[in-house]
Formats: C-alpha cells, structure tokens, sequence
C-alpha cells in the first residue's frame, strides 16, 4: 500500500542554519522559492547575470545572486532549469560549488536518470515534485493548502535525504495536501509517457486530426473548432474534479454512449501498440538521446515543428474566436 506524507511527518528543523539556493526563476523556481521563503527558510535564488527575473526575484523580496556565487553560498542545490540546459549550467557553474554533505534538488529526473548529470558520490541528490504548474503550487499555498507531490531519493550520503526531502516538500507546501513517494526512474519515464501519449501529444494529435476530417467533410472550420478543441475543457474538467464516472454520469445519454462504443474503435489496438513504442523508446534512452542532440543543434527540428502547428488551421481559426471570448486570457494569466 502506497504511504502518503503529510505535514505531521516533515520536520523543517532539518534547515536550521542552511542556506537553499533555488537556480531558475520561472514557473516552479518563482513559486517554490517563494513558498520555501515564506515557510521560514533561508532562500536565495541563483539566475544568470543579465537575466530578466533578476527583478522580478527582488520584488518578490527574495535575494538573488549570480548562478555559481549562489551555489558557493548554499547547502541545498535546488535546480529547476529547462532539462535541455540543466547540465551545461550544473558543469559550467554549480558543480564546482558543491561540497562534501551538500544536498542537489530537482523537481524531475530527467538529466539525473539519464546521466546528464552525474553529481559526487559525497553528496545527497533528492527530488520534490510538486504535481502542479507553478502558480497553482503558489496560489494555492496562500490559500493555506498545497497541491500534491511526489518525493524521491537518489543519493543518501549523509542519511538524512529522505528526511531533508519530506521537509523540503513541507517548506514548498505539498505535504498540506500528501505527497507520495517514488523514484527517479519511475518519475521521469511515466513523466514522460504522459507528455507524449495523452497530455500534449496524444491529446493534440486527437484535436487536430478530428478537427481535418470534419473540415474535410465540408463542416465549417468554426464549427469543427468548438467541438474538437473548445469544448475539450468542459470534458477535461469534470474528469479533473470527478474521474471519468463524474464525466459520464455529467454528459447526456447520447454522449455517453457513442463516446463508450466508438471511443476504442479510435485508441485501438493500433493505438496502444504506438503507445508501447513510445515508452520503449523513453525506457531505453533513446528518446533522451533525441532531445540532447536537439539541444545541441540550437532545436532547429522543435523550432520548425513550433512554427508548423501555429500555422495549422485549427490554430488560425482559433485565434480568430478566442478574441470573441476576452475572458479566456484573464484565466490563463490568474495567479
């Protein structure tokens, strides 16, 4: 039976007289150093030079330092980069910080997993997830609440990391709401899994080709665009709050029981047989391999893809009614 941590088990005594250095200010660095702050620790935050958070941290009341002075000045590492530039940063700037009982922190196990980083053997490598975009992990905790989150341990070598972890998660504010914990390897391979099959892959491919063949079939763009992509949301959010019994139980007959019978006739057996390559290919590494060379090459491929689906007429359409619905930005850009 899976163990869940709650405020109860998480000590944030174990941060006395340490120093957290949160590297990156974007959505997770701004909120989970914000609410390690506000839960009593001593947080700095670690940004290149001429970045243009740098402000932004200062008006937050945070103190902010250059990347490496950062890493110099801290006991806890916590990096929350993009993966694609965590490596190049831990080896140009944070590595030769670290000393002997320091502890190093990610929110996903992408570069530790595959061996983008590999850190010393004389230091505690831990992970805290919040499951979560970074303003609801913010919003939430000044609310007096917290978002779940997972907790994972890669290196023990002072044999307080997990101890450090869990209050960790207290001091980011998951442990109000439970946290659960997992591996690296479990982390990032269903993290990606669920990136590529269903959240943003699977489920843009779904809206995108549903939205061509009515196109196609000489339906009306605006049309095909409310029922493929508009009204996604409505169905997504009572799944969020519900699980699929509130989903069907909320929609008519009509809906329920075409989506029932023809539902696996579209994600078949076809579908799955993808589905299984897809994570054979993040199991063994050959998707991280893709992604690191992509990195490397200044994401030429990820710019020309970018550029082909703003340009898709799902998007073009789309643009053009999202302008009659003003409210939509104002809940995008809530805090």
């Amino acid at each position: 039976m899976v163990q869940i941590y709650y405020d109860r088990d998480a000590d944030l005594g174990v941060f006395n007289s340490k120093t957290i250095a949160v590297m990156g200010y974007g959505s997770q660095g701004h909120a989970q150093a914000q609410n390690l702050c506000d839960s009593g620790l001593n947080v700095i935050v670690g940004l290149r030079e001429k970045s243009t958070r740098w402000a932004q941290a200062e008006n937050d009341g945070l103190k902010v330092m250059i990347v490496a002075d950062a890493a110099k000045a801290a006991d806890v590492i916590q990096i929350l980069l993009p993966d694609e530039v965590q490596s190049k940063v831990y080896y140009a700037e944070i590595e030769q910080g670290l000393e002997t009982g320091n502890a190093l922190v990610f929110s996903h196990g992408f570069n530790i997993h595959y061996n983008q980083i590999v850190p010393p053997k004389d230091v505690d490598v831990y992970m805290v997830a919040p499951k979560s975009p970074g303003h609801l992990v913010r919003r939430t905790y000044k609310e007096n609440a917290g978002v779940p989150g997972l907790i994972a341990i890669f290196q023990d070598a002072t044999g307080k990391a997990h101890n450090m972890a869990l209050a960790h998660a207290k001091g980011v504010g998951c442990t109000r709401a439970g946290v659960i914990e997992t591996t690296f390897r479990e982390e990032t391979e269903t993290d990606l899994f669920g990136e590529q099959v269903d959240l943003c892959g699977g489920v843009t491919s779904l809206i995108k080709t549903s939205f061509e063949v009515l196109v196609e079939a000489g339906y009306q763009p605006e049309m095909a665009y409310f029922e493929t992509l508009h009204e996604l949301k409505l169905i997504v959010d009572l799944i969020h709050e519900g699980g699929l019994e509130k989903m069907w139980y909320s929609v008519s007959n009509t809906a329920e029981y075409g989506g029932l019978t023809v539902g696996p006739k579209i994600i078949n057996e076809q579908s799955r047989e993808a589905m299984c390559d897809a994570l054979k290919r993040i199991q063994n590494g050959e998707f991280a391999r893709e992604f690191v060379f992509e990195g490397q090459t200044n994401k030429a491929v990820l710019t020309a893809m970018e550029r082909q689906e703003r340009e898709h007429p799902v998007e073009v359409v789309g643009k053009k009614l999202r302008a009659m619905m003003p409210w939509l930005n104002s809940e995008l850009n809530e805090e």
